[in-house]
């Protein structure tokens, strides 16, 4: 399946994960929206945000310094 790509390196909270959200809410039902963001505390916001929101967190990893995140979007 496709997937959005959103690259938020350098921002710092909140500004990484509402800018997730804000591509959320653009993506059809069950769209995959990848996420590489830099700041050590989007894997606790993230996470949260998951569980809070209803869409799936599929993936959390890092390398280098560089955090990935796979988010599915609820279907409704």
């Amino acid at each position: 399946m496709d997937e959005t790509v959103l690259d938020v390196k350098g921002l710092t909270c909140p500004m990484p994960l509402l800018k997730a959200k804000q591509a959320l809410n653009k993506l059809p039902p069950e769209r995959l929206l990848r996420v590489y963001a830099t700041d050590p505390g989007s894997v606790r916001d993230f996470a949260t945000f998951a569980r809070q929101s209803g869409h799936g967190l599929l993936e959390s990893t890092s390398s280098e310094g560089v955090f990935s995140y796979l988010l599915k979007k609820k279907t409704t």
